[in-house]
Order: C-alpha cells, then structure tokens, then sequence
C-alpha cells in the first residue's frame, strides 16, 4: 500500500540510537549535556508545550519539573541530541478528578507548578493535531512506560527486575534473565465483498459507532490465518484471499495493529454476542455519508484510528 506509512504513529524515520543504549558512560555524558532534552510524562499522558495543538514539551534534564522522575528511557537523537523520555507519575496535582480519568479518552488536564503553561493531555485527544515526529516520540514512550509500569518482575523467577539499557530491557540479578519490551500483534481487517464492507461494534463503544473486527494473532499463527480465525469466530463470515496493507504502533496499551484486506465468501453474518455486539454489511455510499457525519445511524471509526485509515483509503479506491 503505497499510502501505508501514513497512518497516525506509522513512523517519522527517530534515528534511536540503539548502539548506545548499553553503553553508561555515553548516556551518562548525555543526561548532564545542557543541549540534551527530555519529554515527559504523567500517568500515561504526554506533556504539551502550551496545547495539544503544539509540539510536545522538550525540557533539559535538570528542569524542576524532573525532580522527582524515574529513570529516564533513552528515545533517541533528534537533529543531532540526545532525548530523554521521563515518568513524573508520583506527582499528585491538586484537586485531582480521579473518576474523570477513569473514562475511555480521559477529557482531563493537568499542569505542574513547574510549567505552568504546559498540559498534560491524553494521547487519544492529541493524536491527530501533532506532527509525526511528536506522535513517534509519545507513543514509544507511552509503550515502554506502561510496559515497565506491568512487568517489574521476573516471569522466569518471580524476583524484582531492574530496568538497563537505557530502558529498553530489564534483567533479573536472582536467575540472571533479560526481558524486553513486549508488542501484541493485533490484526485488524477491512473484510469487503463487491461494494460493501464488515464492520462490528462492541457495547462500551459510543452510540452508532462500527469499526473493522480485530483480534489478537495467536502462537503459531499467520497474519492471514489470524484475519480469516477472528473473522469467522466474531461474525462467521469466511474469508477468502488476505492481503497485508498498512501496520500502525497502537500504545494503549502496547500492540502492533496489522491492517490487511479480506475478501469474504459470502455476505452471511453468525453473530458471536460474547465478541460482537452488532455486526452489519456496509456500502461505500453508506459509509461516505458516515464519514461526512451526514449518516442518522452510523458513526465510523475513530479518526487517528488504523481502521479509519483503512476505511477513508477504501472509499478513495486507495488500497494499491
């Protein structure tokens, strides 16, 4: 798919700097380089300069904001220096809305004294109003945090691991064990039979609103497999031909969503209600008055969303 890297987080070519994520004196020199900067987060959420429709904040690594942050994970360089993400999570703001937060796409924002002018923002709000560089850096950093944040111990052992390499592994000290950043892969499938296309919706969603079927791809098991296993076990449609069309970094919490395009065998639908919610054929007519937020009983995918992607390239005859 010519279009593919697109995508919301499809990439914006962060030279990462891998070779030096194991060397301490290199990243030492770094974190004290005044030309070094830092993104930071809170809770899962990226901080903005000023609002989300600029850039993420970049500090220096001894900004007051830093002070109590954990280690810092290494991003990478960024037009030539060194830059940091940092976790401040054990900042507690005041007056704290905690059952706001608690909501799919938390509406809440939060400033620290240290930068009053700067907003904590979740990354669902934001996604679609930064540049790709901004959306590379948050969803990395959101994706490595959140995996530390759930495996602080050993899975050989049960022992407490610690982070190294500059927070792209952490190693166990009692059995001598490495583990890395895991990524879930996740097919999701724009499934079409002549102008139609298979979209589901699950119960918490909003009102109205139809994606594509994904499901998690399982030990021993193709992309394609897994796009015809998930199709039929959530509407018991079957599906033909699969082909790969576009992959997009998805950090909420950690999966690699993997667009392809199935063509089904038939427009018969066998609804699994513990999967699915409601299933439905859709035409492109449909679907463009849907987009176009003209429909009365259908509301597409999430914009910033892989199956929104998917479905605006389809309707623009854009797949190839």
């Amino acid at each position: 798919m010519r279009h593919a890297e697109d995508v919301i987080f499809g990439g914006s070519a962060l030279d990462r700097a891998a070779e030096i994520r194991g060397n301490r004196a290199i990243l030492a020199e770094l974190k004290s380089d005044p030309d070094t900067r830092c993104i930071v987060f809170w809770r899962g959420k990226p901080l903005f300069s000023s609002d989300i429709t600029d850039a993420l904040a970049r500090v220096a690594m001894d900004h007051p904001v830093l002070a109590d942050a954990a280690e810092p994970i290494l991003l990478g360089r960024e037009n030539g220096k060194a830059l940091f993400a940092a976790d401040i999570s054990a900042w507690e703001p005041d007056n704290l809305d905690a059952t706001a937060m608690q909501v799919f796409a938390d509406p809440t924002r939060q400033q620290h004294p240290a930068l009053p002018k700067a907003v904590f923002v979740e990354l669902r709000l934001a996604m679609t109003l930064i540049s790709a560089r901004d959306a590379e850096l948050a969803a990395t950093a959101k994706a490595v945090f959140g995996w530390h944040s759930t495996h602080r111990f050993c899975a050989r052992c049960g022992a407490e691991s610690k982070m190294t390499m500059a927070g792209w592994q952490r190693d166990c000290d009692s059995c001598g064990a490495h583990h890395f950043p895991r990524t879930d892969p996740v097919v999701i499938m724009l499934v079409t039979r002549g102008n139609s296309t298979l979209l589901g919706r699950s119960p918490h969603w909003p009102e109205g609103m139809y994606s594509c079927l994904a499901g998690f791809v399982e030990p021993g098991e193709t992309i394609e497999a897994a796009v015809r296993r998930e199709t039929m076990e959530e509407a018991g449609v079957a599906v033909g031909r699969v082909r790969y069309l576009a992959s997009q970094p998805w950090p909420f919490p950690a999966s690699l969503m993997l667009g392809c395009q199935g063509e089904a065998l038939s427009r018969d639908i066998t609804l699994d209600p513990n999967e699915l919610e409601d299933a439905c054929w859709v035409t492109r007519e449909e679907l463009a008055e849907a987009m176009a937020g003209q429909s009365d009983w259908l509301k597409p995918a999430r914009e910033g969303a892989i199956a929104h992607f998917l479905l605006r390239n389809w309707l623009a005859d854009r797949l190839d």
